[in-house]
């Protein structure tokens, strides 16, 4: 409900200001009025003339910076065997899973071994019987020496018993180079790892007839330690060769959308020539994967440290700025006012960007409300929070 007293109010506001207005234009003096009304204005612009934007200011970071080269690359198992049958016959087991872990030595498949250890005993018995047969022509030999000194055995008699040991010598000496041939047979039977490394899908089952080079069982790869491929460019390479007259170079490899992730290792090999159609070449590092979790053909991203770069400065990359001109930062100016400086930029580290040109040590940097601000302007430093150190 509205107050009787409103309309009264503001019959007597336009009453006032009707007799102001008549006693300015019968007495000459306009600046009583003008004075009235203008004052809280001009009061006001004074305060707002000085009023400043607030900024967040940080100082020039300068430190040594290590020197990467970054490329994306494929890895590779260092070893991949097919496992094959070296003997005929039936598997009997599998004694690893699929997909296992297994270290060198380990049994992988059986085959059936009834037919391999018959043929072994029959070698064996046989030895034994050609070993007796051998004992008896000794003796027979020995006798007829004493027999011919008596002229109770001619010297063709003599030479006949002497020529039948010595077949029996290698008649024993065939039956242990077969006794040996019949226990590698045998020995074929089993399947063991031979070397550390991870299973992949069966290709045959238990009671599954195989043969000699036929169809491969499993195939075994070696994923601990690990290949990883990538090819350098013809520019990148001169660099790469002046790290390695200084040692080995360090390599680590990450996956990509696993950023806490990373393994370490260093180049070990590069190729001897250049790719004349790429202008690239292949190199490779070996990279620990302790976890086995790189697998072979997988798609990662490599950092080689090729060096450092000392008394290198750097902003906080919130504090970068672009325009038509190119990249710049805000600076504080004489004055606390805004100064521009276009800059080029070098690689980054964390949160921060090496500035390669534009910028002093002694500058001081706008990190915040760069949109608010522009050259020239009057601002308010504020110390701003440090960037945080870039992980090692």
């Amino acid at each position: 409900m509205e107050s009787p007293m409103r309309p009264w109010k503001i019959t007597t506001a336009v009453a006032v200001i009707a007799a102001a207005a008549a006693y300015v234009h019968f007495n000459g003096e306009p600046a009583v009025l003008s004075g009235l009304l203008a004052k809280p204005a001009d009061a006001a612009a004074p305060a707002a003339a000085h009023q400043a934007m607030p900024v967040p200011v940080t100082s020039v970071v300068k430190k040594t910076l290590p020197v990467y080269l970054d490329y994306t690359a494929r890895t590779e198992a260092i070893r991949t065997v097919a496992l094959q049958a070296k003997v005929s016959g039936y598997i009997l087991e599998q004694a690893a899973n699929d997909g296992a872990d297994v270290k060198k030595g380990d049994l992988l498949y059986k085959i059936d071994p009834r037919d391999y250890q018959v043929a072994l005993d029959q070698v064996k018995a046989q030895a034994q019987r050609n070993q007796a047969s051998l004992e008896y022509t000794k003796a027979s030999l020995t006798r007829g020496n004493d027999l011919i000194k008596t002229g109770f055995l001619s010297k063709d008699g003599l030479d006949l018993r002497s020529s039948t040991m010595q077949q029996g010598e290698a008649s024993v000496a065939a039956d242990k180079a077969a006794i040996e041939a019949a226990q590698i047979n045998l020995g074929y039977t089993e399947i063991h790892a031979p070397f550390d490394g991870r299973l992949g899908r069966n290709q045959a089952t238990v009671g599954t007839l195989v043969n000699v080079g036929g169809t491969s069982l499993n195939t075994l790869v070696q994923i601990s330690p690990v290949y990883v491929t990538f090819t350098p460019s013809e520019g990148d390479l001169v660099l790469i060769q002046k790290a390695r007259t200084n040692g080995a170079i360090a390599a680590e490899v990450s996956v990509p959308g696993d950023k806490n992730a990373s393994r370490k290792g260093e180049l070990t090999f590069i190729d001897n020539k250049v790719d004349a159609a790429t202008g690239t070449i292949i190199a490779r590092a070996t990279i620990a994967n302790d976890d086995r979790s790189l697998l072979p053909g997988q798609y990662v991203n490599i950092r080689l440290l090729v060096g450092e770069t000392p008394n290198t400065l750097l902003v906080p990359q919130v504090a970068l700025g672009s325009s038509q001109l190119g990249k710049y930062v805000y600076v504080i100016d004489e004055g606390n006012k805004v100064g521009m400086r276009l800059v080029e930029l070098g690689q980054t580290d964390g949160e921060l960007v090496a500035i390669t040109k534009g910028i002093s040590e002694t500058d001081k940097i706008i990190s915040g409300n760069l949109q608010k601000i522009g050259p020239g302007m009057p601002v308010n430093p504020q110390t701003a929070s440090p960037a945080p150190a870039p992980a090692s």
